[in-house]
């Protein structure tokens, strides 16, 4: 996850070559079916985790039982589904910082939460304050960090926390975490400490996951799309402050 690199160190009239760690940042080129699907750039680890999350938080497949076999090997996923894939002309790169533009705007084809789960603030709160701690954005100060909770009898736990140079990237990393160990989503929520985009509303609506909470702000579309889709946007989770933007009815 970290790698050692130069750098000038400048404090007022004081010049230091020292070396600092920065998080690494590496390309995973993924091939489905034999052909080249997508190229992304993501921090070097639950690499499956986010192949699977990928591919179902963008609608390529609608379960990880579609995936025959999923091999990685350096830089690279090879990937066997068991229906043709009629998407693969749409090869693209994912940038580590943005999402990949996706075309959800046609409102037949946005998904729907099936949930009616009601959560906590207090869950929530203690959902947004548990990621904060990371001892490689300590070091770094350049991961972004999405963690997965579920209910465990009468309060939330955290199932897993990803960290990436994405958010959009460690999004897919739980939700892929969340399907190997057969999650049940409806019944989830995710908590994060980047901006909510329309992508980050998005993949959450697809992999029905009911609830977005933020440290950080959201974005207009964002707000549009989960208006759509059942998904219940928080923003600025701060001390014991937060702003619902969606879909109220999902908190208790």
């Amino acid at each position: 996850m970290l790698k050692e690199v130069k750098c000038r160190k400048i404090s007022e009239d004081t010049f230091v070559e020292e070396k600092h760690e920065v998080i690494k940042e590496e390309p995973l080129s993924i091939s489905i079916n034999g052909r080249h699907y997508v190229t992304a750039m993501i921090s070097p680890h639950m690499k499956k985790e986010f192949v699977m999350g990928h591919l179902v938080a963008e609608g390529i497949i609608k379960s990880i039982d579609e995936i025959e076999s999923l091999q990685l090997a350096d830089n690279t996923a090879n990937v066997i589904i068991t229906h043709p894939l009629k998407v693969l002309a749409a090869r693209k790169i994912i940038v580590s910082g943005c999402g990949t533009g996706s075309s959800f705007l046609d409102e037949s084809k946005l998904p729907k939460i099936r949930s009616s789960v009601k959560i906590d603030v207090g869950d929530i709160i203690a959902g947004v304050k548990s990621i904060l701690h990371s001892q490689v954005h300590e070091i770094t100060g350049g991961v972004h960090l999405v963690g997965l909770f579920d209910k465990y009898v009468h309060k939330y736990v955290q199932i897993c926390i990803a960290e990436d140079i994405g958010r959009h990237n460690a999004l897919d990393k739980v939700i892929g975490y969340g399907l190997i160990k057969d999650i049940d989503f409806e019944k989830t929520f995710v908590a994060s400490t980047g901006r909510i985009s329309s992508e980050m509303a998005l993949k959450c609506s697809v992999a029905n996951i009911p609830l977005l909470a933020s440290r950080g702000a959201t974005t207009s579309l964002a707000v549009e799309l989960a208006e759509k889709t059942g998904l219940c946007i928080i923003g600025f989770v701060r001390g014991e402050k937060m702003n619902v933007y969606t879909n109220a009815e999902r908190i208790r």
